[in-house]
């Protein structure tokens, strides 16, 4: 079993940064893929960015390809995701979640945190 818990959101206006940290506890987590995904109102959840603990091999979307930089500090079991020159369109629930699979799909991540909120004002 695997606990993932989310923190750093927040408002912020359109241009500014936020880091978003996901922290784990539970079974050995350098197994494990750590994604983020986001979910705005209306529609699917999307992959944002993912990391293997093991590598620190990282994948993005092509939307935040340049503006988002995710990152793991495997002695605090914490990935993170710095998020630069956010626009509104970024605004959404982020989630951070863990897949035993080498995958960004959503329906390989098994285990999730709650979520946080970012809204990008314009």
């Amino acid at each position: 079993q695997v606990q993932l818990v989310e923190s750093g959101g927040g408002l912020v206006q359109a241009g500014g940064s936020l880091r978003l940290s996901c922290t784990a506890s539970g079974r050995a987590f350098s197994s494990y893929r750590t994604g983020w995904f986001r979910q705005a109102p209306g529609k699917e959840r999307e992959f944002v960015a993912s990391i293997n603990w093991s590598t620190s091999s990282t994948r993005y979307a092509d939307s935040v390809k340049g503006r988002f930089t995710i990152s793991r500090d495997n002695a605090k079991n914490t990935v993170y995701l710095q998020m630069n020159s956010l626009q509104p369109e970024d605004t959404a629930v982020y989630y951070c979640a863990a897949s035993l699979k080498n995958s960004d799909s959503v329906n390989h991540y098994g285990y999730w945190g709650q979520g946080t909120q970012v809204t990008v004002s314009s």
